[in-house]
């Protein structure tokens, strides 16, 4: 039975300023997610979704893309701009190719646990299988990197109604599944408490070009105009997200623009650039 208890909410300090005092957080992100076996990503090149819910081949392997080379090439590029990010990491990756998830960890990315396949979106699964699969993708993403996974993050940020509680249940320091305000603030439940770091998503490479028609170019451009006007609001403590998936920005035409925005962000003094975990540790040591 699902439970009706709202969680206890404590909130950033109004003052909260990032390390040195600066008012903006970048944090790189890359979506390396796959789908289940027989499922495919709703998102394809073509644009026309096949007819009476049809298995889809052409988005199936676009989607498939991501985790044979797009991660490979994101890798690179934040290597030469020397920024580490958020992973966002399907957990059944750590089945299909361990040795790629044990690589991205070893570079020093951090790896969020991302749900354990695309397709599994928390809000429309059972109690029982949202368990099932929080646990296994722990496991797996542990069993494969050495490290326990600190932070999650639901396929499309939809976490179903007890969700929360299931991740603090297993563990988890930190979730990103909510859009609802600009600072961390701590859920506390019966269960324990969790702090949620919620999602900007003005640079998401998905919206911007198979939404909204944007080209790569623009994708910097809007992200360097926005970092200027943060930045010029000095009383504005903000997180700046830039999130690529690996089946789209991942490709030659624009893992340019995110190795672009990562050099313009690299070695700042006026910004930090940094990774969720880090800020779950700052605002909790501010409180």
């Amino acid at each position: 039975m699902a439970s009706t208890a709202l969680p206890e909410i404590v909130l950033a300090p109004a003052d909260l300023r990032w390390p040195g005092g600066r008012n903006v957080a970048v944090v790189f992100n890359i979506a390396y997610e796959v789908w289940s076996e027989g499922a495919a990503s709703g998102i394809g090149p073509m644009g026309n979704p096949l007819p009476g819910g049809k298995f889809d081949p052409n988005a199936d392997s676009y989607g498939r893309y991501g985790a044979t080379t797009g991660i490979r090439r994101l890798m690179r590029v934040l290597a030469e701009a020397g920024v580490s990010a958020n992973i966002f990491t399907s957990g059944v990756l750590a089945e299909r190719d361990p040795e790629q998830v044990k690589a991205v960890a070893a570079a020093g990315h951090e790896i969020v646990s991302h749900g354990y396949a695309q397709d599994l979106i928390p809000s429309t699964l059972s109690a029982e299988d949202d368990e099932e699969y929080i646990r296994r993708t722990t496991a797996n993403l542990e069993q494969v990197t050495g490290t326990r996974p600190a932070g999650w993050i639901s396929p499309r940020a939809t976490a179903g109604h007890d969700t929360m509680r299931r991740l603090v249940a297993n563990g988890y320091r930190w979730q990103g599944d909510f859009l609802d305000t600009d600072l961390p603030y701590i859920q506390r439940y019966e269960e324990g408490e969790i702090v949620s770091v919620p999602l900007n998503i003005e640079f998401n490479d998905l919206s911007h070009s198979m939404r909204f028609g944007r080209s790569p170019r623009q994708f910097v451009e809007i992200f360097s105009d926005a970092l200027e006007h943060t930045l010029a609001a000095k009383n504005d403590t903000v997180i700046l997200d830039v999130l690529v998936h690996t089946h789209c920005y991942g490709r030659p035409g624009g893992a340019w623009a995110y190795g672009e925005i990562a050099k313009m962000c690299a070695g700042r003094d006026d910004i930090w650039v940094t990774t969720r975990g880090r800020i779950v540790d700052h605002f909790l040591a501010s409180l």
